[in-house]
């Protein structure tokens, strides 16, 4: 896995541009809020698949003034928005909107909604740059196994069940499998438990400690297997 040149730079970039407006906004629309306790944190994945997606996001709670309507709230934030050059999406003429402002805004693929009601004072703000893939696509080679039959344990033989490997065979040791829908899921086998959930990880099993149901994983071993 390596880094895309410049595509943190690009997202830090857009991370800083959608913190400032909503900085204008927050101030703007919700007089009174301290607009230093908004923070972006670092990029969260967003998306799975392979190459990760990554974005930055922010959510923020105001309070809206007393006398300003939820609606005239809304009319002013697509205002600010259109003013500094943002898409603007504002509902209209229904039941819901005269109840509920409701401002959304899109610039260089980042979106920024405003959501404010008449039975709430809150005003919520929340911001999202684009996801963007920030570094090549990461192969997950299959880790060497811990024991092989030259290195087993003396008294000892190799888990049937990672033959060796130690770490879980289902997953090779990651605690996750790919899903086509959700990008990762966690391991049927391990549960993200990493290792193989036989041997617990040491790729070999004690002779002395063999069930009788395990020693049926090794008929070829019958001149070394207790009774």
């Amino acid at each position: 896995m390596g880094d895309i040149p410049g595509a943190r730079e690009e997202l830090d970039r857009l991370g800083r541009a959608l913190r400032a407006q909503l900085v204008v906004l927050i101030a703007d629309l919700t007089p009174g809020s301290d607009p230093g306790l908004l923070f972006l944190g670092e990029p969260a994945i967003v998306d799975w698949h392979e190459p990760l997606r990554l974005r930055y996001s922010a959510l923020f709670r105001g309070e809206r003034p007393v006398n300003v309507s939820a609606a005239g709230l809304a009319s002013r934030a697509a205002a600010l928005l259109r003013s500094a050059g943002w898409e603007v999406a504002v509902p209209e003429e229904n039941d819901g909107v005269r109840r509920h402002g409701v401002v959304t805004g899109r610039l260089d693929g980042s979106c920024i909604d405003i959501r404010a009601g008449d039975h709430t004072s809150a005003v919520m703000f929340e911001g999202r740059t684009p996801a963007m893939v920030l570094h090549t696509p990461q192969q997950f080679p299959r880790p060497d196994p811990v024991r092989t039959p030259g290195t087993v344990t003396p008294g000892y033989v190799l888990c049937y069940e990672c033959d060796g490997l130690g770490a879980c065979p289902g997953c090779g040791g990651r605690g996750w499998v790919p899903d086509r829908t959700r990008g990762r899921t966690d391991c049927p086998e391990c549960h993200r438990g990493r290792v193989c959930v036989i041997c617990r990880g040491p790729g070999q099993l004690a002779l002395s400690r063999l069930s009788p149901y395990q020693r049926g994983h090794y008929p070829e071993s019958g001149q070394g297997l207790p009774q």
